[in-house]
Formats: C-alpha cells, structure tokens, sequence
C-alpha cells in the first residue's frame, strides 16, 4: 500500500467494466452508476445474501479508484503501461525495481517514459515503493490525547474558575530537540534508506510494500554521534503548565475537553487534546441537585407545631427568611427561587431548604416539665390508628397483651 491508497492489484482488475462504465466516462456518471449497484446490491437491503456482499464490496473498491480523480490517472497508466487488463502472465518481482527473469523494471520504466523522470517511473514508486533515493518529506503526525484529574472547590464549580495543571508526556528530547544527535554534531543521509525515510519488504515473495526505516526511524537523517539524553531516540519526558477553564456549572465526575492542549505533533501535526475530571470539595452547609442547591436547616418541634420564621443563609449573599406555617410537617423542602447555582443563560436556579426536626439529647427541669404537660394534653391523640387494620391501637385482648422488646 502506498501513501496515497494505491494498491498493486488494480492494474489486474477493470474498474470501468466493474461499473458498467465506458473509460470515457464523466466522473459524475462514474458517480452515478456506483450509487445505483451500491443501492442495488447493500447489505442492508440483503441480509444473508453472500453474493450481493461481494458484489457490494466490488462495487465499492471500484468507486473508490476510478471515483478519485487522482487514482483514476494513475489507474489509467498503470493499465496502459501493462497492456489490457493487468501485469504480463507469470510476472513476479525479483527485488524493489524488478521483475523475475532477469528484466529490470526501472530500465523498462525509464525506456517507457523517454528516459526522463516522471511519468511511469513516478507511478512505479507510487505503486511499489519504489523511488529510492528520492527523499520524501515526514508525515505530519498528531500528537496523542493526554488524561489528568483537577480538584476544586464547590463555589469555584459553580462560578468557573482557571486552574493550573502540570502535564508530563513523551515528546521531543529537551537536549536534541528530537533530532537525536548529539548537540554540535551534523548528520548525514541514512545509509540504510538512502533518505526516503522507508524501506522496501516483500509480502510473499510477490509484492513488496514500503516501512518506515528502521534506522533512522523515518527522519531520512542519522548522526554518528547519538544524543547522550535519549541515546538517539529523540523522545524525552516533558513536564509543562497548563492554565485551564473550568466552566461555570460543572459537576463533580464531569469530564472536559481542552482541544490542542494535549502532545505536540510531530512535522507540523497538530497537537492533541487534554482530557480533564473534575473533583468538586463537598460544602459543609450547602448541597447541590443539578441547577439548584440545597440546605438542611435544624428546627425544633415548636417551631414546626406553631409556624415560625427562621433566616437561613445563601450562598455568597445576604441571608433570607424563611415562614415556617404552623403545622408543618418534618422533611418538607422550601423553594426560595433566584438563590440557586448560575445556568448557562445567566439565570439562577433555586434553593431548596429542607426543615428537620431536632431532638434534644437532655432536657431541662422546665422544660421536661411543659413537655410531660403537652403529654399529658395530648394523651388522647391516636398517632398510630392507622397502623392498625380495624383501627384499634392498643385494643384490649390477646393482641393489646403481647409484648416485644426491639431493640
């Protein structure tokens, strides 16, 4: 496979005919007939039918040649330079640039092309990796995402805030600046690939396929003196700062993405992204559920029985009263709306005050003594009835005498 998709085996095979095209044909036809057998022939539309798949497929590799202006030429040559419809019968390759037999394929290509560069010695190096000695310029390559975690605080999640993160990932080495030669020292073409950067392997002893070289590990260059860092690998282990924005509203577990702020690219490849989970501190009053937040505030049973009002802070502002009805029962929850976290359109959500009643650990002479009063005042009040199926708590009988401790 060469760096532009073109595969050795097209030349053997006719795209035109796969399509039902004429070779003069418009690349709007060409697009035309492939959407009509792609249609004919899905998948999709033929579940189990073996021989509509390969046709499928067929279709879809032809497409994805003669579909392609720039293929389409090399295609073209590629069939005119091996006669109809493929390489001559029996043709293997001896080597990069050869065919078995003694017959030297750059010499034929150079003899097809007039002797100049370019032309069918140009296809050939795209086809078969050949073009040795012609240097190519590195691939640019992006760089890797990166993972880390930022802790911060409950009113920093709600407001936003820029924290700093320290990122460490392989990258250049700081001593060769990814050369990796020695500083002060030259270097010179790869012997092993002569600065393409690649070498030619053979696939089965019939086609042969282009990988990155592996002495000078794609760079074209070598030194002969190896950096004393990273002992010529170029690579090295970097520490950076990053000033990151954390959005206003996030949650804790909530995953960011920094776009560009993760490895740089190699040969001009942009860089990748960071990852970032946010922790969010727990507040020791406040609460938060989604938009709103929330506050548990201690109240006694008086205050519930006889209606009361009762302040109750917010957060990063004045307190508020909250009017308590007489009669309310414990665990009800308030809205006081406005008070809550920012939304995205500039807008508060709300706070949510729940009301729980407290139960004095002691009591005092007095008011153990009004307590047992309101007890006695109140000993006619059948709290339980309803537990009771024909509503007689603490009926007499067989059932009023069983007891049980629980503890």
């Amino acid at each position: 496979m060469s760096d532009d998709g073109i595969r050795s085996d097209w030349a053997n095979k006719d795209f035109y005919q796969e399509l039902g095209v004429a070779k003069s044909a418009t690349q709007d036809e060409i697009k035309k007939a492939y959407r009509k057998l792609a249609r004919a022939n899905h998948p999709d539309s033929h579940p189990g039918d073996t021989a509509k798949h390969d046709r499928f497929k067929a279709v879809a590799e032809a497409y994805d040649v003669i579909g392609d202006a720039d293929k389409r030429k090399k295609y073209d040559q590629a069939r005119e330079l091996f006669g109809r419809g493929g390489f001559p019968a029996g043709a293997g390759f001896g080597g990069a640039g050869g065919f078995g037999g003694g017959v030297n394929v750059e010499d034929l290509l150079r003899d097809r092309a007039g002797g100049g560069g370019g032309g069918f010695g140009d296809l050939f190096g795209d086809l078969f990796g050949g073009g040795r000695g012609r240097a190519r310029a590195p691939r640019a390559t992006r760089g890797a995402d990166l993972e880390t975690t930022a802790t911060i605080g409950f009113t920093e999640a709600l407001d936003g805030a820029t924290v700093s993160l320290r990122v460490s990932s392989d990258g250049a080495c700081a001593t060769c600046h990814g050369t990796g030669g020695k500083p002060g020292t030259q270097p010179h073409v790869c012997p092993t690939c002569e600065g393409s950067g690649f070498v030619t392997a053979s696939v089965g002893g019939a086609f042969s396929m282009n990988e990155t070289c592996p002495t000078c590990g794609g760079r074209q260059l070598v030194y002969d003196d190896p950096c004393p860092t990273c002992h010529g690998s170029g690579l090295g282990r970097n520490t950076r700062t990053i000033q990151a924005k954390i959005p206003a509203g996030v949650k804790d577990g909530q995953r960011i993405r920094l776009r560009g702020k993760g490895v740089p690219g190699e040969n001009g490849g942009p860089a990748g992204d960071l990852y970032v989970t946010v922790k969010v501190t727990g507040h020791r009053v406040f609460g938060r559920k989604g938009e709103h937040l929330t506050i548990d505030v201690p109240v006694s049973f008086a205050e519930l029985a006889l209606g009361a009002e009762i302040r109750i802070p917010t957060l990063g502002g004045t307190p508020v009263t909250l009017k308590v009805p007489a009669g309310t029962p414990d665990g009800r929850t308030f809205r006081v709306r406005g008070k809550g976290a920012a939304k995205a359109d500039g807008s508060r959500g709300d706070l949510l005050a729940t009301v729980e009643v407290q139960v004095p650990s002691s009591l005092g002479a007095d008011a153990k003594e009004a307590l047992e009063a309101y007890a006695a005042a109140t000993a006619d009040t059948r709290l339980r009835s309803g537990l009771f199926a024909d509503g007689a708590e603490g009926a007499g009988g067989e059932r009023g005498d069983r007891r049980q401790d629980v503890s």
